[in-house]
């Protein structure tokens, strides 16, 4: 297939549409980049005409992709004991000495992306990594329980564009924790997460993201559970320009669980999209999902979240998704599409979305007792949001709960 032929896939392609075919042009032939990269190509950037892209448009956020070089002011300190894995938007660097039961495989070539057609912004990740001349796809097989938790570090300052991809096949029986912090940088950035969870195997994710105002980004996470695995995910994101933190989650073995639980905070200009799917294929699975919003004017949340249920291999589902918001002032704009799809008649699933203001009650209380306005309502606010990253790794919490309070003690 010729670089023509690739370009004639395209609807209308926009000038960052053209970049990114430019891009793909410059790679090494494979089969399964050309795979994942028409899958991207019936879509193009994800636009408001795509159902699950209609509050995150990154055709209209996005003319063109120009180097940026702005750097998100919030980041995550690294823990005295973790082991730093640093991505700079070309190639993966990785600690000198790693722990008994920890390989590191560095992968030159592209490697396939299941439901492709699904996430396009993972697609476009999938079909631009893989090549000998840089090091962007790794894959760490946990062999043994880590002690040590593994610090993904993205910062991709000074790129017009920056795509990486790091696969964890976690062994039965054997625990890992990842703490990742994605810093923006680059004008477009698409990043994939794996997690494949072998019979009884356990995984804390805690995630950070921040971006420029003028960057797009996407985190697209892949896990699956089989039989007694447990996964549990918090992130906490301040988004971008446009920015979205898609979750995946399959159950493929029984008695599994996943908790998943996430707040963002989108400052005037900024855009934060978290959108997740869990698919209950397997019986007596649990999981517990909690998402938590606070927005000032001008800034933009969105919530996508759906649990499906087949008929048969669902059976004994045990299934909750909240998803609760604060709209700080007039203009501050949240979107939220909780569902539900269940065919299997042996389960227990419940949904909640609720959006509204701070408790005026609770609000006059604190200044009659001398607190001024503007920390009396920080203080309801961080109150309200501190519930979703309860579970963060121990190692950051307190970055997280302070990177917070000091968004909402910011002037302005």
């Amino acid at each position: 297939m010729t670089l023509e032929d690739v370009r004639n896939q395209f609807t209308d392609p926009t000038p960052a549409d053209l970049q990114l075919i430019a891009r793909y042009g410059e790679l090494p032939d494979d089969a399964r980049r050309a795979r994942a990269f028409e899958a991207f190509a019936k879509s193009g950037l994800p636009n408001r005409r795509m159902e699950q892209w209609k509050w995150t448009d990154f055709r209209a956020g996005l003319n063109s992709l120009e180097t940026s070089s702005a750097k998100a002011n919030v980041e995550l300190p690294l823990p005295d004991n973790a082991l730093l894995f640093r991505f700079d938007g070309k190639r993966w660097h990785l600690p000198e000495k790693l722990p008994t039961g920890l390989n590191v495989f560095e992968k030159t070539e592209a490697q396939a992306l299941g439901n492709a057609e699904e996430l396009p912004m993972a697609a476009l990740a999938a079909g631009l990594t893989g090549h000998p001349k840089s090091i962007d796809i790794l894959q760490v097989e946990v062999t043994a329980s880590i002690e040590q938790p593994i610090f993904l570090d993205f910062d991709f300052a000074g790129r017009e564009m920056a795509f990486a991809r790091i696969a964890f096949v976690v062994r039965p029986q054997v625990r890992i924790d990842v703490i990742e912090q994605h810093r923006g940088g680059a004008g477009l950035s698409s990043t994939i997460i794996e997690f494949g969870l072998q019979k009884g195997a356990q995984a804390s994710r805690t995630l950070l993201q921040a971006g420029g105002k003028e960057q797009a980004t996407a985190v697209t996470a892949a896990v699956s559970l089989e039989e007694n695995a447990r996964f549990e995910q918090t992130a906490l994101g301040f988004g971008a320009k446009v920015a979205r933190i898609e979750t995946r989650v399959s159950y493929n073995g029984p008695n599994a669980t996943a908790s998943l639980n996430a707040a963002y905070l989108p400052a005037p200009g900024y855009h934060i999209d978290f959108t997740s799917n869990v698919w209950h294929g397997a019986e007596s699975c649990t999981t517990r999902q909690l998402t938590k919003g606070a927005v000032p004017d001008g800034g933009r949340g969105v919530f996508q979240g759906k649990f499906h249920v087949p008929r048969t291999v669902g059976q004994h589902t045990d299934a909750d998704m909240q998803h609760k918001a604060l709209l700080l002032e007039d203009g501050a704009e949240v979107f939220a599409k909780p569902e539900l799809e269940i065919y299997a008649d042996d389960v227990e699933c419940a949904h909640g979305n609720t959006s509204g203001q701070l408790d005026e009650t609770a609000l006059f209380y604190m200044r009659q007792r001398g607190i001024p306005k503007a920390e009396a309502r920080a203080l309801l606010t961080e109150a309200f949001i501190v519930e979703a990253l309860a579970t963060a790794h121990d190692a950051v919490k307190d970055a997280l709960n302070e990177a917070s309070r000091n968004f909402l003690r910011r002037e302005g």
